[in-house]
């Protein structure tokens, strides 16, 4: 096993640590901003030297121990491409994170165990997935949109790869605890796929009136808007005048609490995870003053904007000590 870094554009120690740890360094310095093309200067590197897959975590990521084992595993028995669970590793650090946690486990376990079950493509985080030298060479990885991730996923599908879901180990990410950060990375992932929406709609369309009804699913959920929003428009369908308006929206708060309640479980506190909860009518109003900053980050033009990292937050609030270095970014 050959350990890559991809150090993009750092202006910090990354490359240096990395390569004082045994791993193999990959300076790349240029203008193009963007996970998606350090990630295909990567794969590039890999593939040169005869790699049979690859697996891509996040430096600011902890992984379950048997994650390289079952990803071998899995990629032996026949996966083409595969995500494990992504969850929040600082989950209980705020309040902030503690919803992002309970929002991680619907999206990045519950809702990948759903659609492994019907047969369908988990999807693909960003964080935490493999593919083989193979599925690489088929569908290279040329996404450079801000939600890279969910674009080369769209790609896999219309190239007939299914993602499939490895469920028995884990990503743990880290979250940003700060308004900015939190801000910026809300932004990118919203706008992105506000973006892909425009972007992709009419080609999906075209695939399902053509008979790839596989392409079906993958075009509901690109339509689909966050679960913040569609709770904010049941709620306001509640005061609306129109009975059959108000039962569609007591149905749909209902089956929310269900799938908010499934997701709580899936967590080793579950109490914890709901008590999350209770931030609930202050994230909304939060969610209400990201629509100008979400609505540039849905320009054609919008740039990847990395979010910064808790130490470098900390950091900048805190006065350095002598003992003190600049952390790694990427």
């Amino acid at each position: 096993m050959r350990i890559y870094v991809v150090a993009h554009n750092c202006t910090d120690s990354t490359a240096e640590r990395a390569f004082a740890a045994g791993a193999h360094v990959l300076t790349l310095n240029d203008s193009i901003a963007g996970k998606g093309h350090a990630l295909y200067h990567g794969f590039e590197h890999a593939l040169s030297a005869a790699a049979e897959a690859v697996l891509v975590i996040d430096a600011d990521s902890t992984v379950s121990e048997n994650l390289t084992s079952e990803v071998a595993h899995a990629l032996a028995s026949g996966s083409k491409a595969l995500q494990a669970r992504y969850v929040v590793a600082d989950g209980n650090a705020t309040q902030r994170t503690r919803l992002l946690g309970l929002a991680f486990l619907g999206m990045n376990v519950l809702r990948p165990r759903g659609r492994s079950r019907l047969g369908l493509s988990c999807g693909i985080f960003g964080n935490g997935f493999a593919l083989t030298a193979d599925t690489i060479r088929r569908v290279p990885y040329v996404a450079n949109s801000v939600v890279e991730d969910v674009e080369y996923h769209l790609h896999l599908l219309r190239a007939g790869i299914r993602v499939d879901f490895l469920d028995s180990a884990s990503v743990l990410g880290e979250m940003p605890q700060q308004s900015a950060g939190a801000s910026s990375q809300r932004a990118r992932w919203e706008g992105g796929r506000i973006l892909l929406r425009r972007q992709w709609t009419g080609p999906l369309l075209v695939e399902v009136l053509h008979g790839r009804l596989r392409m079906l699913e993958p075009l509901l959920d690109l339509l689909c808007l966050p679960l913040a929003w569609n709770v904010i428009l049941l709620l306001t369908s509640l005061v609306l005048p129109l009975n059959w308006l108000r039962l569609y929206a007591i149905i749909g708060l209902l089956s929310f609490v269900l799938y908010v309640v499934v997701a709580a479980c899936l967590d080793s506190e579950p109490y914890q995870s709901l008590r999350a909860l209770l931030s609930v009518p202050g994230y909304m109003i939060w969610k209400l003053a990201q629509i100008p900053r979400t609505r540039r980050a849905a320009r054609k033009d919008a740039s990847w904007i990395r979010t910064q990292r808790n130490a470098e937050t900390t950091a900048l609030e805190a006065p350095l000590s002598p003992a003190d270095g600049p952390g790694p970014e990427r």
